[in-house]
């Protein structure tokens, strides 16, 4: 959290000159930002991961992304929000009060208890929890998993907004929609998807909420059908990310219970990079295909992606005590 701070204050600075004529002050600001961001984010899955137990990795799984959320919107729209009515400096001043309120909160924050065997050395911490993963007889297999389940999903969503706008949507009805009740969707989602994890088990979880995310990304297939209706697109929305919300529960919940609590930090770093290579690797081509075999053919694709995602569930059977 105190780099984060580092950073609200860089950014400030930043902010106070002329961004245009101090590239190389943007190009820094941005490396800082995405650098501890992403440090910020594997300590707190790790923190999450060792102060939970395995029965409630879903729960507190959906309470961080319901979080992570809320604090997008604040940040990002709230942030646009008070540019208006404030200069770029004096937003990030205030920023930087809210980044350092969150610094006390977490120097309040009890430390979960030490597992044995944790790493003393630097080796111990890097080394040591990739050979305990890759050692594992299904460690290809959890891998393929993560690369797999959200696969359909993830494509879909990354060419949304470009689909909606072909059908004859204005940005405006988009957003609007997109704030009203996706956003609210996803909270209610997520939060749910936690509960019921508690109550049927993660891997019944990873069933129900996977084939509900296959059946939500039929709705855009269902919707290029349509065209343009505005109930049918608050509907795909709503759904879309519902959906979405009690998928990622259980997905992150599973990730951490990939993860040795000796190594968290290290091993949740290469399942939560993997899980990105969907949105950021694979979703590149998709504006091309989509041209290319048109909106109806792309998202019957993603839809029959999730099949094998779903398939290899039966594969982790064994160590739910809810199956």
């Amino acid at each position: 959290m105190l780099s984060q701070l580092a950073v609200a204050l860089a950014l400030l600075a930043l902010s106070a000159s002329n961004p245009a004529s101090n590239l190389w002050g943007v190009a820094i600001a941005a490396l800082l930002v995405t650098l501890f961001s992403a440090s910020q984010d594997i300590v707190i899955d790790a923190y999450r991961r060792e102060s939970l137990s395995d029965d409630e990795l879903g729960l507190g799984a959906a309470m961080f992304v319901n979080g992570y959320r809320v604090g997008m919107l604040l940040a990002g729209g709230g942030g646009l929000i008070l540019a208006e009515w404030l200069s770029f400096p004096q937003m990030y001043q205030l920023m930087a009060l809210f980044v350092g309120a969150c610094v006390s909160v977490t120097l309040w924050a009890p430390e979960p208890k030490l597992v044995a065997g944790s790493p003393r050395t630097l080796q111990q911490a890097v080394i040591e929890p990739f050979l305990e993963f890759f050692k594992r007889p299904e460690a290809i297999t959890v891998l393929a998993f993560i690369l797999l389940y959200k696969l359909g999903d993830t494509l879909a969503s990354a060419i949304n907004v470009p689909f909606y706008l072909d059908l004859g949507f204005s940005k405006g009805e988009i957003g609007a929609i997109a704030k009203l009740f996706g956003f609210w969707a996803t909270l209610i989602g997520g939060t749910l998807g936690g509960i019921w994890i508690l109550r049927i088990g993660l891997y019944r979880s990873l069933w129900a909420f996977g084939f509900l995310q296959m059946a939500s990304t039929f709705g855009f297939v269902l919707l290029a059908q349509t065209g343009h209706s505005l109930p049918m697109l608050t509907g795909v929305i709503a759904v879309e990310n519902f959906t979405g919300g009690l998928g990622t529960a259980a997905f992150v919940g599973f990730m951490g219970a990939m993860t040795d609590r000796r190594f968290t930090a290290t091993q949740y770093a290469l399942l939560s990079s993997l899980m990105g290579v969907p949105r950021v690797i694979l979703s590149t081509p998709t504006g091309w295909i989509a041209g290319e075999i048109g909106w109806t053919l792309f998202f019957v694709g993603c839809t029959v992606l999730a099949i094998p995602g779903l398939l290899m569930i039966r594969r982790f059977r064994h160590w739910d005590a809810h199956a």
